[in-house]
């Protein structure tokens, strides 16, 4: 079957990675301002239009898509810093998650939406991972990418004693997935990676950025290959953005239970993750999510090339 989509106004193409995934499409653009898209495939597809000047192309019998799903966020509750961690507090107490149980979903989240922006061109991941919970994401996701065929590396510079986080390490070591305690150089990363998870930071960040994750971002911001940042940016203040310049500008944010204020100013490929928000916590803090695709773990909530 042809399909051609010409000179649609308005939008533009986010086709989510199809033109790496030659075996299943075949995609051709013409050059100038405008644009034609010959897509030729056995799958079923839909165009799926997002406000503003993005729209997906999605297939329902492809993998690799089943994250695919518009939604505009200006209909998506933004939270607040206090916000945030006053849902955990919540979730962690009167509603009966755990701390580890959090973190399972979360990274899960976290590396089905990595695997989708990273298809199967960007195999060598490496995930820098800080201190806390964000860190302990990181770790989880690293684990699942490595059993979703992916090959990742982790970078660990500053572990935390406790026993949730070093049994997370020790499965990663039964996995011969290597678990590094400084940052490769620029230069090693652009060689050696596809792809940079950042797991540095989360929400409950604040203060001035400090050793050895300083000269982590320092070096981050060097490179040219993309970053994923899980739910917040490193470097970013979590209600204003990336005040000064100081933080990394990644390809790609995976917004974690629901985006925080400070993604309002995020431009790239947007994922939503964190499939376990109950009725009660919604209804609560008025969160307005969207609907997540069949069994998938994340919802792309922008994309813009």
């Amino acid at each position: 079957m042809m399909l051609r989509f010409k000179d649609i106004p308005g939008l533009r193409f986010a086709g989510l990675r199809c033109a790496r995934q030659r075996s299943q499409h075949a995609v051709t653009r013409s050059k100038g301002p405008r644009m034609n898209v010959y897509l030729t495939t056995l799958l079923p597809l839909a165009i799926v239009p997002i406000r503003g000047d993005s729209f997906l192309f999605s297939s329902s019998c492809a993998d690799r898509l089943q994250g695919t799903m518009a939604c505009s966020l200006q209909d998506l509750a933004f939270l607040e810093a206090s916000k945030a961690a006053e849902i955990d507090e919540k979730l962690m107490g009167p509603l009966g998650f755990s701390i580890d149980q959090l973190m399972e979903l979360a990274g899960l989240s976290v590396a089905t939406a990595t695997s989708e922006y990273c298809a199967q061109n960007l195999q060598r991941i490496l995930v820098v991972c800080g201190p806390g919970n964000n860190g302990g994401d990181g770790l989880v996701a690293a684990r699942h990418l490595y059993h979703f065929g992916y090959k990742p590396v982790v970078c660990y510079p500053k572990q935390t004693a406790k026993p949730l986080y070093q049994g997370l390490v020790t499965q990663l070591a039964s996995l011969d997935v290597p678990v590094l305690q400084e940052l490769p150089s620029a230069e090693a990363i652009e060689r050696d990676f596809d792809v940079v998870v950042d797991a540095i930071f989360g929400f409950s960040f604040k203060g001035e950025i400090r050793a050895p994750f300083a000269d982590i971002i320092s070096t981050l911001k060097k490179i040219s290959k993309p970053i994923v940042s899980v739910d917040v940016p490193s470097g970013w203040d979590v209600n204003e953005g990336n005040k000064g310049g100081v933080g990394l500008e990644p390809a790609v944010l995976i917004s974690l239970t629901a985006p925080k204020l400070c993604a309002k100013h995020f431009k790239g490929h947007h994922f939503l993750g964190g499939r376990f928000v109950p009725p009660a916590i919604r209804d609560e803090f008025g969160l307005k999510l969207p609907t997540y695709p069949g069994s998938s773990m994340h919802v792309l909530l922008h994309s813009k090339l």
